[in-house]
């Protein structure tokens, strides 16, 4: 049976959210499977306090943040510890002394470092269990026939994986792009070119040019951009799609029996990122405004207004192992399931697969040779 807990006391600066049990005074931790508060020791569960309903995430303004305008509500400061190994920042309790950095396997010592930050609006909170993301990281490591055999009876043991909340900023914007250019139809002649002295007749393609000009317009909704430095990008944008329609407003609830990593990339460089990608989508929109078989853009020039952003936190089980010296990373969607991380290999596998492909390359000669 389970009743709604009252709401919890907001954690004091650089305090880790603490859910004690009211049964037996262990802390509780945020299930996935079940969306509640569960106590691992006894098994009490308690519903989460006035959950609020999906969407309607307030945006910030974004020239009122880069002018250290926002309101003291929307900072918070939390005690963190650094990996000096890789340099991620996570949230750690007050009580623990010793830890190994989730990020790479480091063994790292706690330290009173506080970062001072934008707080999140909102979150995606787990929706898988650590069992099912370890199963996951199994199966995918089992399609990686050159991954070393060590390595992954390593992963099936069953060694913990944390449970990571990473840092991401979102940006929306509404852009008027007015552009200049040429717009290219394609057209064939025919020529006649002598081959081995004697005249051939062929196509051959030329454009014609017309100048163009126009107007696009694109309203971005929720450009997403990592803002951790703790791990490779190319393995946090694989796990996309992240289903940022379900995103809760930020709640410590959520976090409870999770870390949290402190952002790492700034507001402004953030949005520098942002504006790149913005840039590109817009280049596509004139292209395909312009039309014709082929375009060419001199210029193109983007009011941009109403820029505003979100703080977001989404979930990630993260499993970092050390082999033979080596750090091996993986990451798994807390929300899918959608595994990524780096491809290890075994210098005897790939040894054996040569020899064995160079023994059949030899194979098939000694046959075509012998029944020519």
């Amino acid at each position: 049976m389970t009743r709604t807990a009252p709401p919890p006391p907001e954690p004091a600066e650089g305090d880790i959210a603490r859910f004690p049990c009211d049964t037996c005074g262990s802390d509780l931790r945020f299930a996935p499977d079940t969306r509640q508060l569960k106590c691992d020791h006894c098994g009490h569960a308690e519903d989460i306090s006035n959950a609020a309903p999906r969407g309607g995430i307030a945006e910030l303004d974004f020239e009122q943040a880069i002018q250290n305008g926002l309101s003291q509500s929307e900072m918070e400061e939390t005690q963190v510890i650094t990996c000096e190994n890789c340099g991620a920042s996570t949230a750690f309790d007050d009580d623990l002394h010793a830890a190994e950095c989730p990020f790479c396997a480091t063994p790292v010592v706690t330290g009173t470092g506080t970062h001072r930050h934008i707080k999140p609006r909102g979150l995606l909170p787990f929706a898988i269990e650590e069992n099912l993301a370890h199963d996951a990281l199994t199966a995918w490591l089992g399609t990686l026939w050159f991954a070393p055999n060590g390595l992954s009876a390593y992963a099936r043991k069953g060694r913990k994986m944390n449970g990571i909340y990473v840092p991401f900023w979102t940006f929306d914007a509404d852009t008027k792009s007015t552009y200049s250019g040429s717009r290219g139809t394609h057209y064939y002649v025919t020529k006649t070119v002598m081959r081995d002295g004697k005249p051939h007749k062929m196509r051959v393609r030329k454009t014609r040019w017309r100048a163009t000009s126009g107007r696009v317009a694109r309203f971005f909704d929720d450009v997403l951009i990592l803002a951790s430095k703790s791990l490779p990008k190319r393995y946090t944008d694989a796990l996309a799609p992240w289903d940022l329609s379900e995103l809760e407003p930020y709640k410590t609830d959520y976090l409870a029996g999770f870390r949290a990593e402190g952002y790492r990339v700034e507001l402004s460089d953030g949005y520098t990122e942002a504006r790149a990608y913005m840039d590109r989508m817009i280049l596509r929109d004139v292209k395909y405004d312009i039309g014709g078989d082929d375009q060419r853009v001199s210029h193109v020039d983007t009011d941009i207004r109403d820029v505003t952003f979100k703080h977001i936190l989404l979930p990630v089980w993260l499993a970092a192992y050390k082999y033979h010296g080596k750090s091996y990373r993986f990451v798994v969607n807390g929300r899918s399931g959608k595994v990524q991380g780096e491809r290890p290999y075994s210098v005897w596998k790939i040894t054996f697969a040569v020899i064995i492909g160079l023994c059949l390359a030899g194979a098939i000669g000694y046959f075509a040779a012998n029944n020519g």
